[in-house]
């Protein structure tokens, strides 16, 4: 990063900051979800896309949500380290280097969060009890959420 600010003063995001962040960025991928399941909508006569009607456009459906998610997430960490829902919490994912997450390490964090969440959030919960406050997968990818001062 080419902050002014050093990296290691920065501290380490709590859970509850956290999850107001994820809830902020639910609600606008939520929203994109809902616009590109709009366009549809006009193809379906306004019905559900199942596979016993629609077969494999089903499929392509879901790798189209899955898609919106990965790039909302992936463009926003690889160019500001930072999705809209961080930025309004004063929040920004760097790796352990202070240095902007690559692609390959959004697949990997995107992919840990799943289990962390998956698991009851477990992996969450693991910030209240580790030194670093760091959750799951913050370990596994060797990233970690820092809170920006407020002055930024």
């Amino acid at each position: 990063m080419t902050d002014s600010v050093s990296t290691e003063r920065l501290p380490s995001a709590g859970l509850l900051r956290r999850l107001g962040a994820m809830f902020y960025d639910l609600l606008l991928v939520l929203a994109v979800m809902m616009v590109a399941t709009a366009v549809f909508l006009p193809l379906t006569g306004g019905e559900a896309i199942t596979s016993e009607r629609y077969g494999a456009w089903e499929y392509a459906y879901q790798v189209l949500l899955l898609a919106i998610i990965v790039l909302f997430f992936g463009l926003f960490w690889t160019r500001r380290g930072q999705t809209l829902g961080m930025a309004a919490w004063r929040l920004r994912l760097e790796r352990e280097d202070g240095s902007a997450l690559n692609w390959v390490d959004v697949f990997k964090r995107l992919a840990g969060a799943t289990v962390s969440l998956t698991l009851a959030f477990a992996g969450y919960l693991w910030i209240l009890i580790d030194r670093d406050k760091l959750a799951w997968h913050d370990r596994w990818t060797r990233t970690r959420m820092v809170v920006l001062p407020k002055n930024r």
